[in-house]
């Protein structure tokens, strides 16, 4: 898509262009696919205590090593899977991490058993659209707010795991639960333009 301006959110102002790129197509794009809010959720655990660059650069790795993120097939994984998994260096080869990819793949589709979809589920947070932050700054972005601490407890109940207040922020942020894009850059106005958001 044609960029009209070029001046993007403060966090990608010196950023690799992996990064770039994934700023200007995917974060904040209000996704409601399963298999892809499954791919956000994983890959946002997968982050904790790393950069997201890194995972960034691991991105097809997870997709190869989790069979493109297919949420049955996971939930099938046993021991041996794991130890496959911990041998694979194009993913984070954290056993709790990987363990917990499984084990959050057989919670979620006891989501989607109950709930109809996940994306029903996980959009319920916010009502079914898009919070619109309208931040000026990258200082005003929160870790966490009251939402994402919400949902971390609510998936907690529900047996996920590596899904704190903090990773939820992220997840929300990623898969365009709201808009964090500061309200200067480029792709601000074309999210809000596109999602309708409500203001937050």
């Amino acid at each position: 898509m044609p960029v009209m301006s070029n001046r993007r959110c403060e966090w990608v102002a010196n950023a690799s262009p992996l990064d770039i790129a994934y700023h200007d197509r995917e974060w904040g794009v209000p996704v409601r696919d399963d298999a892809l809010l499954f791919e956000f959720l994983t890959l946002e655990g997968a982050q904790a205590g790393l950069s997201w660059t890194t995972i960034l650069k691991k991105r097809e790795g997870y997709r190869r090593a989790f069979g493109g993120f297919d949420v049955a097939r996971i939930a099938r994984y046993n021991r041996r899977s794991v130890e496959r998994l911990m041998g694979d260096a194009s993913i984070v080869r954290n056993r709790l991490k990987i363990e917990s990819t499984i084990s959050n793949a057989r919670a979620y589709l006891a989501v989607q058993a109950s709930m109809g979809s996940f994306a029903d589920y996980i959009w319920g947070f916010v009502d079914g659209e898009p919070l619109d932050a309208g931040r000026t700054r990258l200082r005003d972005i929160p870790a966490s707010t009251a939402v994402s601490e919400a949902m971390s407890r609510d998936l907690k109940r529900r047996g996920f795991r590596f899904v704190g207040s903090t990773i939820c922020y992220a997840f929300m942020q990623a898969a365009g639960l709201v808009n964090d894009h500061t309200v200067d850059c480029f792709r601000y106005a074309e999210i809000r333009r596109s999602a309708d958001p409500r203001r937050a």
